[in-house]
């Protein structure tokens, strides 16, 4: 394989040097800014700096379109049209069409949404529904004249994740019930993120809110509550037993919002599930959020929302953004499940922390700035 470097003022000059030096099969294998010349180390100029490389003897894929370089050939990147920052990311995006078409794939895509559907894998989206996502991108341009850029592919997909969320319900607390449960496995911040919620109905909707923890398989749960409810001035209560529970709910009764700390347990145990079920009344005046974390594998996040669906959850609330990259969880349960969301949090601030999602948030978050236009 014959390997060169090649630096010049923009892209355009520097891929008509590897075309006349490497030929059309050239393969892009890094490209980057740096500056050169100056006096002393000032009046640095910009430029490009590319590495290409041609193999004598390319495997090429059977039945595979060649991919051929998308960047103009004009003097300048201003000519194109574009900026350097825009042409690298074509180069980048062509050097992953190449990559995937050289490794071996489940499915039949042309280069260009093949690069879409990785992606959509990257964040953890199911393969099942990255395949039906893509399929119906597919569907859509049927009948173009050729296949749609990179860009407008992924614009397409966002389009389409936000339809498909558009019927859900992405609403929160909205006082309809007194008393708010949150339930979910140990650590996913179940009671950092009731305190955030109670927080932001007391200062945004000025509402009288008062705590119950049920949580006393920790003795660290229980006082990290009375800390937030020391902070926040609200009035707490530690429920032992469903009788403790019973009377807390007359004591609180005057008081607009009842938020109620669920013991965190392991989501594998069905008896937990069984417990909850038996000393609530979910039937009454009780609404009810499972609290995830993005930070788990998604197959476990499945799991839990199975082991906690014969509970009437109203929505979810996923924690942890700020700690991870891969967000397709939320789109995997939510389309599975047909349940929406109330919350995201994203650090441990209360209240500022909190937001409420939509379902254009959530497909940003999975799309990313490809699916910006």
């Amino acid at each position: 394989m014959k390997v060169k470097k090649y630096v010049a003022p923009t892209m355009p000059e520097v891929m008509q040097q590897i075309r006349k030096e490497l030929g059309p099969d050239a393969v892009i294998l890094n490209s980057k800014e740096i500056k050169q010349g100056g006096i002393f180390g000032l009046l640095k100029k910009r430029k490009i700096e590319v590495v290409a490389a041609l193999d004598p003897q390319p495997k090429k894929p059977k039945q595979e379109k060649p991919i051929k370089p998308v960047v103009k050939e004009t003097s300048s990147t201003a000519a194109s049209g574009k900026t350097d920052h825009e042409v690298l990311q074509e180069i980048q995006q062509l050097k992953k069409m190449i990559e995937l078409q050289s490794a071996q794939t489940k499915t039949n895509f042309s280069p260009e949404y093949q690069v879409v559907y990785q992606h959509l894998l990257d964040q953890e989206v199911t393969e099942m529904l990255a395949t039906d996502l893509i399929d119906k991108i597919i569907e859509q341009h049927n009948g173009n004249s050729a296949t749609p850029a990179i860009e407008q592919i992924f614009r397409d997909t966002k389009q389409e994740i936000t339809r498909r969320l558009h019927d859900l319900s992405f609403t929160g607390v909205t006082y309809d019930k007194q008393i708010i449960h949150f339930v979910g496995p140990t650590g996913v911040g179940k009671t950092t993120t009731l305190a955030k919620v109670a927080a932001s109905c007391m200062l945004n909707d000025h509402k009288k809110v008062a705590f119950i923890t049920a949580d006393t398989y920790r003795i660290a749960a229980i006082e990290q509550l009375k800390t937030y409810a020391r902070i926040l001035d609200v009035p707490i209560e530690v429920a032992y037993n469903n009788d403790d529970y019973k009377a807390a709910i007359n004591k609180f009764s005057d008081y607009d919002l009842i938020l109620v700390d669920t013991a965190g347990r392991n989501f594998r145990d069905k008896q937990y599930v069984e417990e909850l079920k038996k000393s609530i009344n979910f039937d009454q005046n009780v609404e009810t959020y499972l609290v995830l974390s993005l930070t788990a594998k998604p197959k476990d996040i499945l799991d839990i929302y199975e082991q906690f669906q014969h509970i009437p959850i109203k929505e979810l609330i996923f924690t942890k953004l700020d700690e991870t990259r891969q967000y397709g969880s939320m789109l995997n349960v939510m389309l599975n499940k047909q349940i929406g969301i109330a919350y995201l949090t994203n650090g441990q601030g209360v209240p500022d922390d909190l937001t409420k999602p939509s379902a254009d948030v959530v497909s940003k978050l999975i799309v990313g700035e490809n699916g910006e236009a």
